[in-house]
């Protein structure tokens, strides 16, 4: 399990995450959700030590984030930020194989060619692995930096607003896949959504942050109710419930 304690951080004048706690389970997605400047990604990075926190405390697997070592925590913890830019010409393959990096430090092991092939397969890759990244849609490239990242094969995912640039199929695809680490892997996969619906079909937890305050957290059906969600998002919802899942209507 990873721990938040009453996190902050301040750039400049303002506080971006405000006193923010909260918990990821393994065996379970959870999903973090808001409107724009909630504070959602600053926090995703202060968690996998990306940015440093002003004060708080984060413990993975019961150690202090601080404790612990570079090459063992990119062996426990994978991150896929928002923006993704390459500056060299690589292949589908070639990206994801840097996954395995923490493992193998570029001497690529069969067991590292296996985990490879395992995340092309789920990613619908395979026929894709030896175009350039360059030659693929947006879409296409998202898919590939997902791909890297379930090669790395950590036990906590960590993903910041993985659906962007994808299709609706896509999308479904992706969140399939997570669906499947953390239920059948026992990861703890951790994302940042904007897509409410996504969320409230696949994630098992939810934290609704705004203005930099968690302001509500739980189940699916904790979370997801017309008041919390319009004080959140300054705007009407409607909350249908349809076979077992909940379906959020906000438009006006």
């Amino acid at each position: 399990m990873i721990t938040l304690s009453k996190l902050n951080k301040t750039y400049g004048s303002q506080r971006v995450v405000n006193e923010a706690s909260m918990a990821f389970e393994q065996g379970k997605i959870t999903a973090i959700i808001g409107p724009n400047g909630a504070g959602k990604s600053t926090l995703l990075s202060m968690a996998s030590r990306l940015t440093k926190l002003d004060d708080g405390a984060i413990r993975i697997a019961n150690v202090a984030l601080q404790d612990w070592d570079n090459a063992e925590l990119a062996k426990t913890l994978s991150v896929l930020r928002q923006a993704n830019n390459v500056n060299m010409r690589f292949s589908v393959r070639e990206l994801v194989a840097f996954g395995r990096f923490p493992h193998s430090q570029g001497r690529l092991t069969p067991e590292d060619e296996n985990k490879i092939d395992d995340a092309l397969a789920k990613l619908d890759l395979t026929l894709l692995q030896h175009k350039y990244l360059d030659q693929l849609s947006g879409g296409q490239r998202q898919m590939a930096f997902i791909a890297m990242v379930v090669a790395q094969d950590t036990e906590y995912v960590f993903l910041d607003e993985p659906l962007n640039n994808l299709d609706i199929k896509h999308s479904v695809e992706i969140m399939q896949v997570l669906r499947r680490l953390a239920h059948d892997f026992g990861k703890a996969v951790v994302i940042v959504i904007h897509d409410i619906n996504f969320a409230a079909s696949y994630a098992d937890n939810l934290v609704a942050m705004k203005q930099g305050k968690v302001v509500c957290q739980g189940s699916v059906a904790e979370v997801l109710t017309e008041q919390q969600m319009s004080q959140i998002y300054d705007i009407p919802f409607a909350i249908h419930d349809i076979g077992d899942k909940k379906v959020c209507v906000y438009f006006g």
